[in-house]
């Protein structure tokens, strides 16, 4: 996967924007990156241990820093930096931004979470 032409976060800082050569931007709400972090704090060392994070509405991105030359690292405002989001992930999570959101809102429900802090 090439790298992004642009990052671009918001500045309410609650959504990034990715550019890809020859794609409209993906906007990717901070919500949902954080949420979908691919942190093994939140995807486990495998599927059964992933972790449903509730409560992040109102996530904030606090900084990105490049990680070589594949990547980044993004630091959200409650602390979460573990992620490392590869240009691969970001086209993943912009071409099922809808599908992968709705699984996490359906999982909230049948867990009887919020994502109300």
């Amino acid at each position: 996967m090439t790298a992004p032409t642009e990052l671009r976060v918001s500045k309410d800082r609650r959504l990034l924007s990715v550019t890809f050569p020859g794609h409209a931007a993906f906007e990717l709400p901070a919500e949902m990156l954080r949420v979908l972090s691919p942190s093994a704090e939140v995807q486990g060392h495998s599927p059964e241990q992933r972790v449903t994070v509730p409560g992040k509405r109102n996530v904030a991105i606090l900084k990105i820093e490049p990680v070589g030359n594949y990547a980044v690292r993004i630091t959200f405002d409650d602390l979460h930096d573990t992620g490392i989001f590869t240009w691969d992930y970001f086209h993943t999570l912009g071409h099922e931004k809808e599908e992968r959101w709705q699984s996490y809102l359906d999982e909230l429900a049948e867990k009887g979470l919020s994502r109300e802090p």
